[in-house]
């Protein structure tokens, strides 16, 4: 197969040329053969590569255990018990963030409720967000657990 640049390799799976540098640079992705000119030169294992890494990312598994399971594709033959063991991990971070979720919607919508309408110095909304002890719900950490999705493109 020929080889492609980084753009074409961009094309080729939806990532963003950023993203690919990033992911070379953390290991992630083999460096790259360069031209004659120093351009980065891709091989076709790279396409089904970084297809997988963006497919794991998609479904929230962390850098570090794309970094495993990339480790362990090279054994085909091993037990694939630490893959299941690294899916479940990742199924309890989701379960634990989509609790997370729920609790951050009752809060969001008991501020809603509570809001009557009226001036901004009165609005509960803004009371809520002022003082974290105006909230009925303790475990709604919502920027940590919007943190945790995988955005499109990375």
């Amino acid at each position: 197969m020929a080889l492609m640049t980084i753009g074409k390799l961009s094309g080729a799976t939806a990532v963003k040329v950023t993203t690919i540098r990033y992911y070379e640079s953390i290991g992630l992705l083999d460096e790259p053969q360069r031209s004659a000119s120093g351009q980065r030169l891709y091989a076709g294992d790279s396409v089904e590569r970084l297809r997988f890494i963006r497919h794991a990312r998609d479904l929230g598994f962390p850098v570090s255990a794309v970094r495993e399971l990339i480790s362990l594709q090279v054994e085909p033959g091993r037990e694939c018990v630490l893959v299941d063991q690294i899916a479940r991990r990742q199924l309890d971070e989701v379960r634990r963030r989509l609790t997370q979720l729920e609790a951050l919607e009752a809060e969001l919508k008991r501020m809603i409720r509570a809001c009557e309408g009226g001036k901004i110095g009165s609005c509960s909304v803004l009371a809520a967000l002022g003082q974290h002890e105006n909230c009925l719900h303790e475990q709604h950490d919502g920027a940590e657990v919007l943190a945790g999705l995988p955005s499109r493109g990375a």
